[in-house]
């Protein structure tokens, strides 16, 4: 059957209002000064969309933001992009979320309005919105009270209707880390946590071991390790493929949404999980060459031309 979507991403929308060249870290009582300033799409999900998208992929996104001039902000910028918004529920007594980002150096701290994400439910997604794609992917799962109770249910739901998946779980700003992986995991296709938060969700601080404990559970396990590279476990084996390094991070915002998207753009085609994970570390270091997470994505020839000219990638 034909699809209308390759991928329909459902999950958290806001802006990014990034700070850099920060002189110091803030204190309480004091001002500090930041030489650069950028209001940009934000959220895992739609930074991930939105490159995605620039990877000559077809996708959707079934999200929640306020009837507001961020919500605008998001909805114009994902469109440029060419992501179908259409499934995006705009609400007038919402309020869209924002990211106030402090970048130093390749880490950052980062404080966040949830806004309308937090009111996205399993009521506003249903069959016949899945039915439309062949992959899911749902992002930020601790950043969403709405959906929480029943993220099992949507991937299942995903997978009945024959849906390949994928989950970016992110942070636990309460760093309660409650997510059931264990009934999760039988309906998810591609896990993408980072190093951190698979020691968080595991309570085991050794990689190889964290993964021990989820293989019997999930069909496949990827560990983004930033400037170390990524790790997966599929069907058993373990791959570990070093990084693309950049000399020059601009910043290091949406490095792991763009790492996901470069690795679900090819496992939608079939690639082998050895050249999915190098083309998401290629991404995810391309993300790296550009202030916010999309602004390094802005067509597959241009992509692809900074991946050769600056990574040495020819593929």
């Amino acid at each position: 059957m034909d699809k209308d979507f390759d991928v329909i991403v459902a999950g958290e929308l806001n802006v990014d209002l990034i700070l850099n060249d920060i002189e110091s870290f803030p204190e309480i009582g004091k001002e500090k000064l930041a030489g650069e300033m950028t209001l940009t799409l934000g959220s895992s999900a739609a930074i991930f969309a939105s490159n995605l998208s620039s990877l000559e992929t077809n996708v959707a996104f079934l999200g929640k933001i306020g009837h507001d001039e961020f919500g605008t902000k998001v909805l114009d910028s994902l469109g440029e992009k060419g992501v179908e918004t259409e499934l995006i529920i705009q609400s007038p007594d919402l309020n869209t979320g924002a990211t106030i980002v402090l970048n130093f150096d390749e880490d950052r701290a980062m404080v966040t309005h949830p806004g309308a994400m937090e009111h996205l439910t399993i009521d506003d997604i249903s069959e016949e919105q899945l039915a439309r794609a062949r992959h899911l992917h749902f992002s930020s799962y601790f950043l969403q009270p709405g959906i929480k109770p029943d993220i099992v249910t949507l991937f299942k739901m995903a997978k009945d209707l024959g849906l390949t998946t994928s989950i970016d779980p992110q942070w636990d700003p309460a760093e309660e880390w409650d997510l059931d992986l264990e009934h999760l995991l039988p309906y998810v296709d591609v896990f993408l946590p980072n190093e951190t938060e698979l020691k968080h969700l595991t309570g085991i601080d050794d990689i190889d071991r964290a993964l021990d404990k989820l293989k019997d559970y999930g069909h496949g396990l990827v560990v983004k390790m930033g400037n170390q590279g990524s790790l997966t476990l599929f069907d058993g084996e373990r791959k570990h493929i070093p990084p693309f390094l950049n000399e020059d991070v601009v910043d290091a915002i949406g490095a792991g949404d763009s790492f996901n998207a470069g690795f679900v753009s090819k496992f939608i085609q079939g690639k082998s999980i050895e050249e999915c994970q190098e083309f998401g570390n290629l991404t995810g270091a391309i993300s790296t060459t550009a202030a916010g997470g999309t602004t390094a994505f802005t067509n597959y020839g241009e992509i692809m031309n900074t991946a050769k000219t600056k990574f040495g990638y020819n593929k």
